[in-house]
């Protein structure tokens, strides 16, 4: 377990620096495109300013625009006992608890360290699943924080809302730009950064789902060491399964930190999803029954 965490702090620092230079390649495009290299040195700085500020905002920024609302022990005393339990079980400091007004089941952990994490549940998930069946997801939930998974997720959260931004002025400057200027610009770097403005959400989309993809398998192993109860998640993979519906409140970026994935289906979903199918999860977990 030791060994996951510092890989992901590893991991944290490099999925920065592929953000960076995939960041410094549109910038390096926009520039050549204005022939203007000030707006290369610009998109940095901002880049930078905006990356520092999203460390230790994001995860407050996840909860609003998920919608979730945090509560006390007296607005759902079943929820938050079972986080409180799970607190004291795992030796974490005990989470900011938020409940989040959906009936799609589905559930994230956030934050950018054990001590300023927050964990958050749909009512829909509540209201579906028993008390050991919840108990595993927010077991699964505690175990991203346990790992520092949610240092990554948040992290890249960020970053893939800044790579939206960048290539929505990408189209912006492109189509709605002042034509006087663009006369001064290159015809080849506007194709360049149509081209980026239409990759660039791509490639933030692979880098995501690259990171996440194992950290699910490993959350839902890690949950069941803490539970000693492998039906449990098992039972509440299922029920997530058969009970799968899109949240009300979306965001491609935010996608990874949930259990399960909270867009609606679709092919190029389910082939960019930051989440492996929930059939592999479970799975998984059936053949791994022996070793927990």
């Amino acid at each position: 377990m030791y060994k996951q965490i510092a890989e992901n702090k590893r991991r944290t620092v490099y999925v920065i620096l592929g953000f960076i230079l995939l960041i410094g390649a549109i910038a390096g495009i926009f520039a050549y495109a204005y022939q203007d290299p000030y707006i290369a040195i610009w998109t940095v700085i901002i880049s930078t300013i905006y990356a520092i500020i999203q460390y230790f905002a994001a995860g407050k920024l996840a909860m609003a625009m998920s919608g979730a609302k945090e509560i006390e022990k007296k607005d759902n005393p079943r929820f938050y006992n079972i986080v409180e339990n799970l607190s004291i079980t795992t030796g974490l400091p005990m989470p900011k608890v938020y409940i989040i007004n959906d009936q799609a089941p589905n559930a994230f952990a956030t934050g950018r360290d054990p001590e300023h994490a927050a964990v958050a549940a749909t009512s829909g998930l509540i209201d579906i699943m028993d008390d050991k069946e919840l108990t595993a997801v927010m077991a699964h939930e505690m175990s991203h924080v346990k790992n520092y998974d949610i240092r990554v997720s948040m992290i890249v959260f960020g970053l893939v809302c800044m790579i939206g931004l960048f290539s929505d002025f990408g189209f912006r400057m492109v189509f709605y730009g002042d034509r006087r200027r663009d006369n001064e610009g290159s015809p080849v770097g506007y194709v360049l950064v149509l081209v980026a403005a239409i990759l660039a959400p791509l490639v933030a989309s692979l880098m995501q789902m690259a990171v996440s993809r194992q950290r699910e398998f490993l959350a839902d192993a890690s949950a069941v060491n803490i539970t000693r109860y492998p039906e449990g998640m098992i039972n509440a993979l299922k029920k997530l399964q058969s009970h799968s519906q899109p949240m009300k409140s979306q965001n491609i970026a935010a996608e990874a930190m949930y259990i399960n994935n909270p867009l609606r289906k679709g092919f190029l979903n389910n082939l960019l999803s930051s989440h492996p199918p929930i059939e592999k999860r479970i799975e998984r977990l059936e053949h791994g029954k022996a070793t927990f």
